[in-house]
């Protein structure tokens, strides 16, 4: 999940053909090209599983020696690559993925929904799969959303997303009087209204909380208590469904720049460039590495708000996003495929993906740090970062994983939060009332998806 939508919109539909389709050749032990070498399809919405997939061949040449990897990445953001995956594994063949990826957007649908039928379990790619998990003490949310309807896992995340609160040091400074993370966590919660009392002592010094409330939204979506869909019918948590006041509110006392995620204003005020100064985002820490290090303005301390932030507990537990690698049922490769995904999810040894992502060792050109769905490999990394001022982060995003909760999240979640995002902006903007706001929203949502509302 993590080069999301920032990179992704500058990236288009990249098909590595390096498997040379002239010479490709339909056997019983798969695909094979010109140079005898097998052929592995690998689907991806980044290119961040497939550098995973070239850094394993890196460490494990026998494999790169067996395999073609024929790369196959398409952009999420105008909605092609679900449609294009659907299509790729119910047409089955040689062309068909034997590895691929889904966010948390709509991962259900892969491992629980319609697509769930392609997934192969882990145990039937050789995997000792209730030891590894426990061996590696797998965050339980990301053994929960990879779980089939038959209890088998399917996939594994290598991400550890629970979300804290990340702020500008000088802001904290200039109006709470210190930036220490014990301190700022107390005073920005537990719970929105002491959110919304920072948000005054913030905006009497002409500061804003939050950039807009997309930042606000995924910390009350995935802490909600129920997700969309509750036995076929649409159900609007009543966190949820608070989160109408929260945007309102936010709006009418100007507590906010009113950006939209992902949108130019947004990075802007991760600069420190947009209407008035904005305190900080929600998210985990994978919002820090591959988007706001990279809109910041700098890359060392002093240079834009880099090495500016600090992390702190948010004022509710929450977790966003994440990548699960899953595997195709009919792949001929299911015991190598096997090897593969066992060293991205759950392999705990310092050669391992995790531990190298975990403590910068991945890519040697930006070695950046990231959480991890191994508790494991967690307690024996280190999270000191010059981008948050030298502050361990795993000491805050660490325990902030125990809130991440996989039971809220359901098959239609990118869809129907469209349509919500979208009644949430008419109603705080003041061209609805929140009873034609929901009205329209249950409307639109039977009318796009066929689900009625309770």
């Amino acid at each position: 999940m993590k080069k999301v939508l920032s990179m992704l919109a500058a990236m288009t539909m990249i098909v590595s053909m390096t498997s040379c389709a002239k010479g490709d050749e339909e056997s019983s032990s798969g695909s094979s090209n010109s140079n005898g070498k097998e052929v592995l399809n690998v689907w991806a919405f980044t290119d961040e599983v497939p550098g995973m997939v070239d850094k394993y061949i890196s460490l494990n040449p026998e494999f790169g020696e067996k395999y073609e990897i024929k790369t196959t990445i398409i952009p999420t953001t105008d909605g092609n690559y679900q449609p294009a995956l659907d299509q790729a594994l119910a047409a089955g063949g040689k062309d068909a993925p034997d590895l691929y990826a889904a966010e948390a957007a709509f991962v259900l649908k892969y491992t629980q929904g319609e697509a769930a039928k392609y997934a192969a379990p882990y145990k039937d790619l050789g995997i000792d799969v209730d030891k590894a998990i426990a061996d590696a003490g797998i965050a339980q949310y990301s053994v929960d959303i990879g779980t089939n309807t038959s209890g088998d896992v399917v996939g594994l995340g290598y991400q550890a997303t629970g979300g804290a609160f990340i702020y500008r040091r000088s802001i904290a400074k200039d109006v709470f009087g210190t930036d220490d993370p014990a301190v700022i966590k107390s005073e920005i919660g537990p719970g929105w209204d002491k959110f919304f009392e920072a948000a005054d002592e913030l905006k009497a010094k002409n500061y804003g909380i939050v950039s807009g409330d997309g930042d606000m939204w995924h910390a009350v979506e995935n802490s909600s208590d129920s997700g969309w869909v509750v036995d076929g019918k649409l159900h609007i948590d009543p966190k949820r469904e608070e989160f109408l006041d929260f945007s309102k509110k936010l709006m009418d006392n100007e507590y906010h720049n009113n950006t939209e995620d992902w949108s130019d204003a947004w990075f802007a005020d991760m600069k420190g460039e947009g209407g008035k100064g904005i305190f900080g985002f929600f998210g985990p820490a994978w919002l820090i590495n591959y988007t706001m290090a990279d809109n910041c303005g700098g890359k060392a301390v002093g240079e834009g708000t880099y090495g500016d932030w600090a992390v702190c507990e948010s004022p509710i537990g929450f977790f966003w996003g994440g990548t699960w690698v899953l595997a195709n049922k009919d792949s001929a490769h299911k015991e190598d495929l096997g090897d593969l995904i066992e060293w991205i999810t759950l392999d705990t040894s310092e050669t391992g993906l995790q531990y190298m992502w975990a403590n910068g060792t991945y890519n040697p050109d930006k070695p950046t740090k990231d959480c991890v769905a191994s508790s494991v490999v967690m307690e024996k990394s280190d999270g000191t970062v010059d981008f948050l001022g030298g502050q361990n982060m795993f000491d805050v995003f660490v325990p902030a994983n125990q809130y991440a909760n996989g039971k809220n999240l359901t098959p239609f979640d990118e869809k129907i939060n469209l349509q919500w995002r979208d009644q949430v902006r008419m109603y705080s903007s003041g061209q609805k009332s929140k009873e034609d706001a929901l009205k329209d929203f249950k409307s639109n949502v039977s009318d796009n998806l066929a689900i009625e509302a309770e």
